[in-house]
């Protein structure tokens, strides 16, 4: 096995570019909303990206994937990714994109979580648990910041979805490294979020009516964002990186993606932020790292992928 390196300044170029392509996510998202709706831009992206990830994985890649992981892990992985899709899709309706960036990157937190439960190896010490306090005081800080002037409860409501999705993503990627799927190559777990991730999501989108679309210029060119840079090669960049540098190093610097994420929604959609928010933020941001900086652990080096 190749070992991994020390973060150099590719790495860290690379890894300021894939921040920005996630961090703009949710403003590529809510920026088209009335063109076309959320969940149907979610169940539309996540399909093509599952068909691509689909080809690239059975005949353009050198590891063969594992049979028999489809029916058990592979539709837990997929549910949650549709869930967390479902949770920012309709929380998006209610809070801003700058808000939804900063709950959803909570995912490392509620990883660290559920693998503290699961696997012994994965055991908090003292220093995390006090990242982990200081991660939900951070939240519970940042709830007290409307999402824009005037909305109130319904504000909360969305950043309360936010936080779901976060939840959502966490137990992803409990139950990726708890399950067989830690063993598969990552185009076989990605196209099994994408695939399990559209097809609920389409499910929804039809029942509820949301499959209305105007795919004007704006509207195909998000699509096409969301497809194949964020959905396909972002994605398979990050599986790169995994594979040369030290995971941890890495999954700290993935931090700066919802310091984008808000950085991107004040400038782009005009978002405003409080001072409680940004307070709260930071508060979060600083636990999650000193959770994620624990030597050796995986959940800072978990993939990305549905960010």
């Amino acid at each position: 096995m190749q070992a991994r390196k020390p973060v150099d300044g590719l790495a860290v170029a690379i890894m300021v570019a894939l921040c920005l392509t996630w961090g703009a996510q949710q403003v590529a998202m809510k920026a088209v909303a009335e063109d076309v709706p959320l969940t149907m831009q979610v169940a539309l992206r996540s399909g093509v990206a599952a068909l691509l990830v689909w080809l690239l994985g059975r005949w353009g890649s050198r590891t063969p994937w594992i049979d028999g992981l489809w029916c058990r892990s592979g539709l837990v992985v997929g549910c949650l990714f549709g869930a967390e899709f479902l949770f920012i899709a309709q929380g998006l309706h209610w809070t801003s994109a700058s808000h939804m960036a900063v709950f959803l990157y909570t995912a490392p937190l509620f990883a660290a979580i559920g693998l503290h439960v699961r696997l012994p190896e994965e055991r908090l010490q003292a220093r995390q648990w006090f990242g982990v306090g200081l991660a939900f005081a951070g939240i519970a800080v940042a709830f007290w910041g409307p999402s824009s002037p005037g909305d109130g409860a319904t504000g909360l409501w969305g950043d309360a979805l936010g936080l779901c999705a976060g939840a959502a993503w966490g137990l992803t990627t409990v139950a990726v490294r708890t399950s067989r799927l830690s063993e598969a190559p990552a185009t076989q777990t990605l196209f099994y979020q994408l695939a399990g991730g559209c097809v609920l999501l389409l499910v929804v989108a039809l029942a509820t009516g949301q499959t209305r679309a105007s795919f004007t210029a704006t509207a195909t060119a998000s699509l096409v964002f969301q497809t194949l840079v964020v959905s396909f090669a972002s994605y398979l960049i990050w599986f790169w990186l995994l594979r040369r540098y030290l995971a941890a190093r890495l999954g700290v610097m993935a931090f700066m993606t919802p310091v984008f994420g808000v950085l991107m929604g004040v400038a782009v959609l005009g978002e405003s932020i409080s001072q409680s928010f940004i307070l709260g933020a930071a508060l979060s941001l600083a636990g999650l790292v000193m959770v994620n900086l624990k030597g050796g652990r995986r959940v800072a080096g978990q993939p990305l992928a549905d960010s």
